[in-house]
């Protein structure tokens, strides 16, 4: 079948294989001389795409355990996230690290090593991972954690699946009193002020902010920061209280069409931008987790939003030292070109942990960008920005980078290169990405 990742670009027609189990899967992997696993098709691009063989590890979806005592979670890697938060949260248990979709999979979000808006404190999810089951190449399955099989965990923390199939995961939770979080929404003029408001919340859990990538002059980087904790029973309004753990069901509204390239445009982006940034309520608010930590999945299919061309997600992180020129050097160019953006995301990240995760200490920024060919184009030049300032992209978000510009960012690549000739010599597992990265 046709498939694409979140981003719908770039395409591939697919040899697709569904896994109900481990089983199924161990039987696959001894088949096929190539593939891939997917898990709910939230990777931007074409990191779960592989035209011999893709594995479909969703209906591979049981919870094992729950161990209340320790909040620690067994569970097959199809599992989505969405389905933990409806079984646990009831319960007063939430976890430690999650990304802005919770329509993802155990396994996909370990591949990536998804972050959070809590990186700056809690890490990236594989440092709650006590535990995974992987299918190798040859077809044994071994367990790895930071004690067993250790440089093997690494690598699969953020492998995007080129170690081995992920099969089942241990993943620690924390306990939570509501299912609410005590937001507060900052306003800043710029760049300069963006950043200190950042550096003044560290001691916040959670911090993201919405930055209006167009604004020119004086207005550069001007945004709105988001801070948050999990609320206290005692925090919420008295009809809550009853029931702190209890958020109440909407029901999701639907992108029904793709919307015509010229909708999106620089014009309608600036207003867009513009509006927001005056007319957010700034202050204290209570939000329900799922406001607060997954606003577009109150939208299904809202990847529509870019047309049926798709569009690309570009998610760059800077070093702590080298973050205010190279913010500066990337937001004038975006200007400049005008190829505005609804989505454009800055986090505080803390120290990474090498190989092909993603984070490092420093700044974080998202952008969405209509994949066509001047955007394409744009998004070479603001490779090169990044490489001079010592920055890399995430392999969860690309869907275009050149092999030499992805290899600058990460210094970890030999190493995970020589744990991954150990166990898959002859590179079964192949991604469309890792092809074209040389991985």
């Amino acid at each position: 079948m046709m498939l694409a990742g979140w981003g719908r670009y770039p395409h591939a027609e697919c040899r697709v294989i569904a896994a109900r189990s481990a089983g199924e899967a161990l039987a696959t992997v001894g088949a096929e001389s190539s593939l891939i696993a997917r898990g709910n098709g939230r990777a931007y691009g074409d990191a779960a795409l592989n035209p011999a063989a893709t594995l479909d590890l969703r209906r591979s979806d049981r919870f094992l355990a729950f161990d209340e005592s320790t909040g620690v979670l067994a569970a097959e890697a199809g599992v989505l996230l969405a389905d933990m938060l409806d079984c646990l949260v009831p319960r007063g248990w939430f976890p430690l690290v999650t990304p802005g979709t919770k329509y993802v999979t155990l396994g996909g979000m370990l591949a990536a090593d998804v972050h959070g808006k809590n990186h700056h404190k809690a890490g990236a999810i594989g440092d709650h991972v006590e535990s995974l089951d992987l299918a190798l190449a040859d077809g044994s399955v071994v367990r790895c954690s930071r004690h067993e099989n250790a440089q093997l965990f690494a690598a699969t923390l953020g492998g995007m699946g080129l170690t081995g199939v992920i099969l089942s995961a241990r993943l620690k939770l924390m306990p939570i009193e509501t299912a609410y979080i005590r937001q507060e929404t900052l306003r800043a003029r710029n760049l300069d002020e963006i950043m200190a408001l950042f550096e003044a919340t560290r001691d916040w859990t959670y911090t993201v902010a919405w930055m209006d990538c167009l604004a020119r002059g004086r207005d550069v980087g001007r945004a709105l920061l988001f801070r948050g904790e999990h609320a206290r029973r005692d925090e919420l309004p008295t009809r809550q209280q009853a029931a702190p753990l209890t958020v109440q069901a909407r029901r999701p509204r639907t992108m029904p069409l793709d919307l015509p390239a010229a909708a999106l445009n620089r014009w309608s982006v600036a207003v867009f931008n513009r509006l927001y940034y005056r007319r957010s309520r700034l202050g204290t608010a209570i939000a329900d987790y799922n406001r607060f930590f997954y606003p577009l999945d109150s939208i299904h299919d809202w990847n529509r939003l870019y047309g049926r061309g798709g569009f690309v997600q570009y998610q760059c992180v800077l070093p702590k030292a080298a973050s205010r020129a190279g913010l500066s050097a990337l937001l004038a160019r975006i200007a400049t070109a005008g190829a505005g953006s609804f989505l454009s995301v800055l986090k505080l990240l803390g120290p990474g942990r090498g190989m092909l995760s993603f984070p490092m200490e420093g700044y974080t920024l998202a952008l969405d960008f209509r994949a066509d060919a001047a955007n394409l184009a744009l998004l070479t030049e603001l490779d090169a920005i990044v490489a001079a300032h010592g920055g890399r992209v995430y392999l969860a978000k690309d869907a275009r980078i050149a092999a030499a510009d992805f290899r600058r960012g990460y210094a970890g690549i030999d190493e995970f290169a020589a744990v991954r000739a150990m166990v898959d010599p002859r590179r079964k597992f192949a991604s469309l990405q890792s092809q074209r990265l040389g991985l």
